[in-house]
C-alpha cells in the first residue's frame, strides 16, 4: 500500500484538482463559446450556410482580411525578427526604452491606435500627406489596413523571438565565420534554421491575432463595401441588422481559416524538429 500512495520525487501534488480547474476554466472560456457557436449556426440548413458565406460582399471581406492579416504577417516576419536580433544581440544606449516600445501595441487600447494610425496617414498628416504626393493612400485604403496589422502584430513575432535568439549560443555564430560564412550565409544557414519553430510561432500569433482585429482597422479602413470592409466588421454588421445567424456563419468561416493556419504551422514545425534531430 505504501508503495501505491508513495509520492513520485519531482511531481507538483495536487494534479487531479488543478487539472480539474484547468478543464473547467477552458470550456468556460474557450470550448462554450465556441460550441455556441456552432449549434447558432447549426439553425442554418447547408443551402443558406453557403448562399450566406458565398455572397460577394463577404467573399470580397475575406479577401481582404486574409490576405491583408497574411502581408502583415509577412511584414512582420522580417522586420520583427530583425528587431529581435538588434534587441538580443547589441548593447546600446536606451535598449530598454526601445524594448518597451514593442509592447506598446499590446496596451495601447485598439480603438486608440487605430484613431492614431488614420490622424498619421491621412492625406493632411505627417506620414499621409507625403504619401498622397506619391500616389499612395495611406488611410482608407487597403494599404492602411495592412499598416494597422502589421502596428498590431509586431510585439507577437518579437516577444516570440526573443527567448531563441537568448538561447542561441554566439559561438556558432563565430564558428560559422571562422568556417569562412559570410553574415547572410550565417543567417540563412545556421541563425534562421536554429529558430525557425519560435519565427513559425510568432508568424501564425501575429496572422491569427490580425484576421479578428477590429477596433485598430475600423478607422483606417473607411468601411467601404466590396473594397476596404474587413470581415470583423461586417459581422458587427450582421449583429446589428439582427442577422445572428448569418453573422455566426461568417464568423464560423473566419474562425474555420484561422484553426486551418494554425495547424498548418505546427505541422511545419513538428516537420522541422523531426528533421532537426535525424
Amino acid at each position: 500500500m505504501r508503495r501505491l500512495f508513495k509520492r513520485r520525487p519531482g511531481k507538483i501534488p495536487g494534479f487531479p484538482l488543478t487539472m480539474g480547474i484547468t478543464v473547467t476554466y477552458l470550456g468556460l472560456i474557450v470550448l462554450i463559446p465556441l460550441a455556441g457557436l456552432v449549434l447558432k449556426t447549426a439553425n442554418l440548413s447547408w443551402s443558406q450556410f453557403w448562399a450566406t458565406i458565398t455572397d460577394d460582399r463577404v467573399t470580397a471581406s475575406l479577401r481582404l482580411s486574409i490576405g491583408a492579416s497574411l502581408a502583415a504577417a509577412t511584414i512582420n516576419l522580417f522586420f520583427g525578427f530583425m528587431a529581435a536580433w538588434v534587441l538580443v544581440r547589441y548593447p546600446f544606449p536606451g535598449r530598454k526604452i526601445v524594448d518597451a516600445l514593442v509592447d506598446l501595441p499590446f496596451a495601447m487600447p485598439t480603438a486608440v491606435s487605430g484613431i492614431a494610425l488614420t490622424a498619421l496617414y491621412a492625406r493632411n498628416g505627417w506620414l499621409g500627406g507625403p504619401l498622397s504626393h506619391v500616389g499612395i493612400d495611406g488611410a482608407f485604403s487597403r494599404f492602411g489596413i495592412v499598416i494597422a496589422l502589421t502596428f498590431i502584430g509586431l510585439p507577437f513575432v518579437v516577444r516570440t523571438l526573443q527567448p531563441a535568439l537568448s538561447d542561441l549560443d554566439a559561438e556558432i555564430e563565430e564558428a560559422a565565420a571562422s568556417l569562412g560564412a559570410g553574415r547572410l550565409q550565417t543567417v540563412g544557414r545556421v541563425v534562421v534554421p536554429a529558430v525557425l519553430p519560435a519565427l513559425l510561432a510568432g508568424f501564425a500569433m501575429a496572422f491569427a491575432r490580425a484576421v479578428g482585429e477590429y477596433g485598430s482597422v475600423v478607422f483606417i479602413s473607411g468601411n467601404m463595401p466590396m473594397k476596404t470592409e474587413i470581415t470583423p466588421l461586417l459581422i458587427v454588421t450582421k449583429l446589428e441588422q439582427y442577422d445572428v445567424a448569418g453573422a455566426t456563419s461568417i464568423a464560423l468561416t473566419l474562425l474555420g481559416f484561422s484553426f486551418t493556419m494554425l495547424l498548418v504551422v505546427n505541422g511545419i514545425q513538428v516537420w522541422n524538429t523531426a528533421r532537426t534531430r535525424a
